[in-house]
């Protein structure tokens, strides 16, 4: 059933206060877009952020949208943060999505272009002829006849089950003899590849759907197609747990069996299908218009992934090897040695994340290491961080693993990496139904001089060895004993679910990061209403907790300066008289993601200071990181680490002015700077090896001037 139209009042106190959470994150999602278009990254970079583009929008639809369709659906009116009923939600996402799936095929359209000026080319089958065709029957015949079904529909043969982001064709024919005519479906199986690479030196390729269609005679022989359309569809693939259950795995096992067979949300078929098949289609799927997108291009965007791949080292970033920490050299690569001595901190993918993989591989081997205690969100396949712990479960150490099912995804890989462990003596938790496990931290226990002395790792990020090099995180070691207290109470509560009491340095959620940022804030207003400045700056990935929005306002309005770099969703609304005239966002989207977690408080000077309070965290500012949650936030207290942390990255962050994009009213603009101004913070990291203290800082004096947004 189509949902009824519903008029928007006009805008509310709340509307006028807070940006919609879905439309901010589409529009983080038409930046990443706007990478493709930018001809200053190479051309095979901007091919990928157009299909990163595409995958990004299929995830929100099978988890965003299909959760404003299950509201719809049990007819939920609970407003949304900025006001918006499900419904309003759902038809300004439709218009936001239309508009950024239209970009995308122009998009491609554009680059298409400047392939074909490359020799790389998608080519259409009616330009095919002689020995391409040749080869091509000899490929069809031997790789794609026998995995692909075709499947007749008549009322003895109903219309089969989809996958998630199943590809399928379906077509009319009739028999040659007597005219009789059928319709077929030919589900693409995602396990060959889209495109297919014709023989000879130029790149060219022949999608999937039109080498099929090209041999149609040998799937159908004696039959003359009349009519053909490819489609593509959406499922929702949120997970709901809702029971207690005695066996966590086989409980997420059968709900991942659930998510296959997912609601549709959203139907692609290309403009060419005719008018009857894609009734056909929409009738069987059984959904509404509105779900229905017409593509005039390539259905399923994301498939060009497969053409960045290409080896044509011209048309790509120059590669990028991360540097190996100079403080564990200085040991002779004696980790442990190296974090007694002084605090470190790692800056991914600048530096190499080795180093942490060899902290645990260290432990792991290392006959006066007595314990390793581990959280796992992501880890990814094949993952060096499981290896250890495996080699230290078979060593006889005492290994806790504590692995979260939930990471949307991600779920069956970690059941099997689970196995693993278990396998080798690793004691696996699982932890909370209700609670995700999101903190990440190592502990390694080991003996010296007759003590235990502990180690730990905290990052802002994953586990995950690939996303490291692409993502922007901090590691942070330390042998601080306060801090081993707090963090042994953190895995004591997710093991024995016994809630941390008497934390001395780290904050922890669900039991009060919120509280802490609160207390942070109010200080920093209490310093400007003493005469005193007033300085907040914060990196994160989402702002959307109301509550800490309104706190921030509070802050600005007492002359409390704010710079916010926030990479994707943005509720906040900077800038506006009487509010948030004292707040700036920003938000970095080029060749790394952003994904690190700094925040940082003057304490009564402008920043940066050797006095501000600083600290990194596993958390964005958002409810679920607040309330639903294990996270961590802890202070960075050595000198050293300090500097780091506040004067090299985050100045090098707010000093970005080319991958910046600033939100300035109801939208972002991009920073379009002077060539003698330029400045972008990945460049200055991949070139300039100041965190391993080698290299020279940004000036102190140039980082006031730009920095103090003229307070």
């Amino acid at each position: 059933m189509k949902d009824a139209p519903e008029h928007k009042s006009a805008p509310n106190e709340d509307e006028a206060r807070l940006f919609n959470r879905e439309i901010s994150w589409l529009k983080f999602n038409l930046r990443v877009l706007d990478e493709a278009f930018n001809k200053k990254h190479p051309l095979l970079e901007r091919l990928n952020f157009l299909s990163i583009s595409g995958s990004n929008l299929d995830e929100f639809y099978m988890v965003r949208v299909a959760g404003l369709r299950g509201q719809i659906a049990s007819v939920v009116q609970t407003r949304s943060a900025d006001g918006l009923t499900p419904v309003q939600q759902l038809q300004a996402v439709n218009v936001v999505a239309s508009e950024l799936m239209t970009r995308q095929q122009d998009c491609w359209r554009q680059l298409a272009d400047e392939l074909r000026a490359h020799d790389i080319e998608i080519l259409p089958r009616g330009q095919l002829k002689g020995d391409d065709l040749n080869w091509l029957e000899d490929y069809f015949l031997s790789e794609v006849f026998p995995v692909i079904s075709p499947l007749a529909i008549d009322p003895a043969h109903p219309f089969p089950f989809i996958p998630n982001k199943g590809l399928s064709m379906i077509m009319s024919m009739v028999r040659q003899t007597d005219g009789e005519e059928i319709c077929a479906l030919i589900p693409i199986p995602q396990q060959i590849p889209r495109f297919v690479r014709l023989p000879g030196d130029k790149e060219h390729y022949i999608a999937m759907e039109e080498l099929i269609q090209q041999f149609l005679g040998q799937l159908f022989p004696g039959y003359q197609e009349t009519g053909c359309g490819v489609f593509r569809i959406i499922r929702d693939s949120d997970i709901e747990i809702e029971d207690e259950a005695d066996d966590l795995v086989g409980l997420f096992e059968t709900a991942l069996k659930r998510r296959r067979r997912g609601q549709v949300i959203r139907l692609k078929i290309n403009s060419s299908m005719p008018q009857r098949l894609r009734d056909m289609v929409v009738n069987e799927l059984k959904i509404c218009e509105d779900e229905v997108i017409s593509v005039d291009g390539i259905v399923g965007i994301s498939d060009i992934s497969q053409l960045s791949q290409v080896d044509r080292p011209e048309l790509k970033f120059v590669p990028y090897n991360p540097r190996y920490p100079e403080r564990i050299k200085e040991f002779g690569g004696d980790i442990f040695a190296a974090i007694k001595a002084k605090d470190i901190v790692v800056h991914h993918p600048y530096e190499s994340f080795d180093v942490v993989h060899k902290f645990l591989l260290q432990a792991a081997r290392d006959p006066n290491v007595v314990a390793i205690k581990q959280t796992l969100y992501r880890a990814g396949p094949k993952s060096p961080i499981v290896k250890a712990l495996i080699e230290a479960g078979e060593a006889g150490k005492s290994v806790t693993a504590v692995i979260e099912l939930k990471a949307r995804f991600d779920e069956e890989q970690n059941i099997q990496l689970a196995r693993d462990m278990e396998r080798a003596g690793v004691h696996v938790v699982f932890g909370f139904l209700e609670l995700k496990t999101h903190a990440k931290i190592s502990m390694v226990a080991r003996r010296e001089d007759g003590k235990l002395r502990t180690y730990c790792h905290f990052g802002t990020g994953n586990y995950h060895p690939i996303n490291a090099r692409i993502y922007t995180d901090l590691s942070f070691f330390t042998a601080d004993a306060a801090i081993a207290r707090d963090a042994n109470k953190l895995f004591n509560f997710l093991t024995g679910y016994v809630e941390p009491r008497g934390l001395e340095k780290i904050a922890m959620a669900p039991f009060g990061i919120r509280d802490k940022l609160f207390g942070l804030i109010d200080a920093e207003i209490a310093h400007a209403k003493a005469g005193r400045r007033g300085a907040i700056w914060a990196k994160m990935n989402s702002l959307v907790d109301a509550q800490i929005i309104e706190k921030l306002y509070d802050a600005s309005n007492v002359g409390v300066q704010i710079s916010l770099i926030v990479r994707g969703i943005c509720c906040l609304r900077p800038g506006v008289k009487g509010m948030s005239e004292n707040i700036k966002v920003r938000s970095i989207v080029g060749r790394f993601l952003e994904h690190s977690r700094i925040f940082a408080f003057g304490n009564g000077a402008a920043l940066p200071h050797k006095d501000a309070k600083v600290f990194v965290a596993s958390a964005d500012w958002m409810p679920r990181n607040f309330d639903h949650r294990v996270e961590v936030m802890l202070p960075i207290e050595n000198p050293t680490v300090h500097e780091q942390v506040l004067e090299q990255i985050l100045v090098a962050n707010l000093k970005d002015n080319m991958q910046s994009w600033e939100l300035r009213g109801d939208d972002y603009q991009r920073l379009e700077p002077e060539a003698d101004n330029a400045f972008s913070a990945h460049e200055y990291f991949m070139t300039n090896p100041s965190l391993s203290g080698r290299g020279q800082a940004i000036d102190k004096g140039e980082q006031v001037r730009q920095l103090e947004l003229k307070q």
